[in-house]
């Protein structure tokens, strides 16, 4: 097995997923969008929903799912930037979800995909 670095592989986690969300309708509004807090993954319009869409790809499932990797400190940072998102394109009005998309790779080609819509929620109150 040709091992390949942590950036090659996140690369084809999110090429796999933007294929998969393009073929499932999503429209894609924004790739890799950098904040001081991060960087969101995916922005995508589905449907009547904006989703900011987090990719997981892992080499297998020896430290459990890919969504695990997604935990509540994850989550807010997440939600930070799609409020910084929302405010800077003004879509207030919009309805909003946060997706993650998990990959698992074998031999460095996509051996598992899975979408899951409304991933985790937030509180946008606190």
């Amino acid at each position: 097995m040709l091992m390949i670095s942590k950036r090659e592989k996140g690369n084809l986690g999110e090429t796999a997923a933007l294929n998969y969300l393009i073929q499932n309708g999503y429209v894609i509004l924004e790739k890799n969008f950098s904040t001081k807090y991060g960087e969101i993954d995916i922005i995508a319009r589905d449907n009547d929903y904006i989703a900011f869409i987090e990719v997981k790809t892992r080499r297998d499932e020896k430290w459990g799912l890919p969504s695990e990797a997604v935990t509540l400190n994850k989550q807010c940072r997440i939600a930070r930037m799609a409020m910084l998102y929302i405010a800077k394109k003004r879509l207030n009005d919009e309805n909003f979800r946060f997706d993650v998309v998990e990959v698992i790779l074998s031999d460095n080609e996509v051996k598992y995909l899975r979408l899951i819509k409304d991933a985790f929620q937030i509180d946008f109150t606190m």
